[in-house]
């Protein structure tokens, strides 16, 4: 299947199964449908070609599927079915449908894997399989919650419609974080032998630039999708020719897309001081102050270190301390940096990540405490479940002079 006829069938999917919803309600068979529908056309429009109306067809074949669940239904199913047989009967375009599919998928009921999962399947037109694959779990229990998480939207009773105004801003604000969450799982997997899924991280920006073009007026849509462009652009760079990690202060920046840099500070540019500030376009504004800077040496650090200190107001939080200290000390030195850092040994909700060991292991070696950042990098790399990341460490450690009187 060609790139063109698959990015057709992900931007059709969630249109018809918004159609199908709206006209039949059950969201669990509908969606079932229009995953089957999806198999259909992958198997035959490549072979028959695209049709004339492909949205049309997509719906009649997943009307077909339903009248499969629905035989022995009473009449009144039935003609229901028999009018979603009906290819010129296709309603007419509601780009809300869309946005209400997202919402929907990002329930609140729902756990934060289970929004992902469900997210990337109907919203992403994306099979089972595929969303297993990407999450390094067996297809089976990536089915069995999908299927939970169908089974807890119907029990929770959801219906198919946009939220009243006072409750849509909460649940957009889940939406945001689960296209973030799928972004950055692209962008640093966290576990498996390959540092990036560049195939979630396109998933993620296309689906954040389908929630703008919905909300063009949202500053936090167009924040977030100008995060992603910003922080993907790099990504060439972020590896050497063996797939060893390059960070960014090495990196060749003459890799990075400039293309997406130019498209990400356009958008942050029309939308800082249009509204309200969100944690999205405060991370955007640091990405941009970083994809600003010719050469490492030339990176505004005060300026990043003032924006965590407005990010560490709008969205308080461990990660934050942690990318705080990193500026800290790259404006007050290392031992500032750490103090800062020492602010989290407390914290637990960092108490099975990598990320503390890794950041204090780099601010260590900067201090001159090189045994103690050896310690820390070779702990970081047995808690990371990345291999890229453990190579990396690894080596980190293995870099380090010995200390005096050990040879």
């Amino acid at each position: 299947m060609t790139g063109a006829l698959e990015g057709l069938l992900r931007e059709l999917a969630p249109q018809v199964l918004g159609a199908l919803v709206r006209r039949h309600g059950q969201f669990d068979a509908c969606e079932d449908a229009v995953q089957e529908a999806l198999l259909a056309a992958a198997a035959q429009w490549p072979v028959d070609g695209v049709p004339a109306r492909p949205k049309a067809w997509l719906t009649t074949v997943a009307g077909r599927a339903l009248v499969d669940h629905w035989r022995t239904d009473s009449a009144r199913r039935r003609r229901e079915a028999a009018a979603a047989l009906d290819p010129t009967n296709e309603p007419p375009d509601n780009p809300d449908d869309t946005l209400t599919v997202l919402l929907l998928c990002c329930h609140p009921a729902l756990s934060p894997p289970s929004q992902l999962a469900l997210t990337l399947r109907a919203v992403g037109g994306l099979s089972t399989a595929q969303i297993a694959a990407a999450f390094l779990v067996p297809e089976a229990t990536m089915a069995q919650r999908i299927s939970r998480a169908k089974q807890r939207i119907r029990d929770a009773g959801a219906r198919f419609e946009l939220p009243v105004p006072g409750e849509q801003a909460a649940r957009l604000a889940v939406v945001e974080h689960v296209l973030y969450l799928m972004f950055n799982e692209g962008y640093t997997a966290t576990s498996g032998p390959d540092l990036q899924r560049p195939d979630l991280t396109a998933e993620a920006i296309r689906l954040a630039r389908l929630l703008h073009r919905l909300l063009p007026g949202d500053g936090e849509a167009a924040g977030l999708l100008a995060l992603m462009l910003l922080t993907d652009a790099r990504r060439a760079a972020r590896t050497d020719p063996d797939g060893i990690i390059v960070p960014l202060a090495e990196q060749d920046r003459s890799r990075w897309d400039t293309t997406a840099i130019t498209e990400g500070q356009a958008l942050l540019t029309r939308t800082l001081g249009a509204g309200p500030v969100g944690q999205y376009q405060v991370q955007a504004a640091i990405a941009a102050v970083h994809d600003e800077a010719p050469t490492a040496a030339d990176t505004d650090w005060p300026q990043i270190l003032a924006l965590y200190d407005v990010l560490d107001h709008v969205a308080p939080g461990p990660v934050v301390t942690l990318s705080r200290a990193v500026a800290v000390a790259a404006v007050h030195g290392p031992v500032a940096g750490l103090a800062a850092l020492g602010t989290l040994d407390g914290d637990g909700r960092l108490g099975h990540s990598h990320r503390l060991d890794t950041v204090r292991a780099h601010l260590l070696e900067q201090a001159g405490d090189l045994a103690a950042a050896r310690a820390c990098y070779l702990r970081a790399a047995w808690m990371t479940a990345s291999l890229p990341e453990q190579r990396y460490l690894t080596r980190r450690a293995a870099g380090l002079p010995p200390p005096p009187g050990s040879s």
